[in-house]
């Protein structure tokens, strides 16, 4: 009997109408959804990092 809670209260979602299990499934769907753009906008930020790093050594050599 798998449980979810939600606002501090546990219910078994075995007990959700069809429309509730939708929701559920839904939610499911777009925690996951989430996750992976949350991991996208990580690898986004580093090569940010990278390319920013290697646009000051560019800009060392002119100031010189």
């Amino acid at each position: 009997m798998p449980n979810i809670t939600v606002d501090g209260i546990e219910y078994n979602t075995e007990d959700l109408s069809d429309n509730g299990k939708a929701q559920l499934a839904s939610l499911q769907f777009l925690e996951v959804q989430m996750n992976k753009l949350q991991n996208e906008i990580a690898v986004f930020q580093t090569a940010k990092a990278a390319y920013t790093s290697a646009l000051k050594v560019e800009l060392e050599k002119i100031a010189d």
